[in-house]
């Protein structure tokens, strides 16, 4: 579910912002985003698509629909404010709004290997999974560390720092 979530940049945003009283109508959801329209608009879409929100009936502009979050949304919207207030700045929200930080933050709570990091994650590739790892590690969200007791040595991974507070918010919630 992390992976679906998080597969649009401003899916755990628009949950944060539902979560903590933005009125669920386009515009205020937009400007408090920064987001272009077509992303918003490709997220939103993507969040009702996962059953987390839903048109607000009575509510709203059918051309303007007004949104609320579904009972699953609420418990969902929960964790999302609580790892997006773990970025604090904008650089930060920019690496939390990568398809794969968070779910990579979610599987690494203890050293992992790459390979069962990757199968931890589905349908990640290795470009994409090497990328995110190494973005995740310049920010000290992530350490790698080189685990020298077997006869190969080979790299490991595990959250640190705002990483392993971003796992322990997701955590809270699974």
């Amino acid at each position: 579910m992390l992976v679906k979530l998080t597969s649009k940049a401003w899916s755990l945003k628009i949950l944060a912002l539902l979560h903590s009283g933005v009125p669920g109508r386009q515009a205020p959801l937009l400007a408090a985003t920064n987001a272009s329209r077509s992303s918003f608009a490709s997220s939103l879409d993507h969040l009702v698509q996962l059953g987390l929100l839903e048109r607000n009936p009575g509510h709203g502009h059918p051309l303007r629909p007004e949104f609320r979050l579904t009972e699953k949304g609420v418990v969902v919207a929960a964790m999302a404010s609580r790892v997006v207030e773990l970025a604090p700045d904008e650089d930060a929200f920019t690496v939390i709004r990568r398809s794969w930080a968070v779910p990579i933050l979610a599987v690494t709570e203890t050293p992992k290997r790459f390979s069962i990091i990757r199968s931890g994650l589905g349908a990640i590739t290795d470009r994409a999974l090497s990328k995110s790892l190494g973005i995740l590690e310049e920010r000290d969200w992530l350490k790698r560390e080189i685990d020298v007791s077997n006869r190969s040595p080979y790299p490991t991974y595990h959250a640190v720092n705002a990483g392993m507070k971003i796992n322990r918010a997701i955590g809270l919630s699974v």
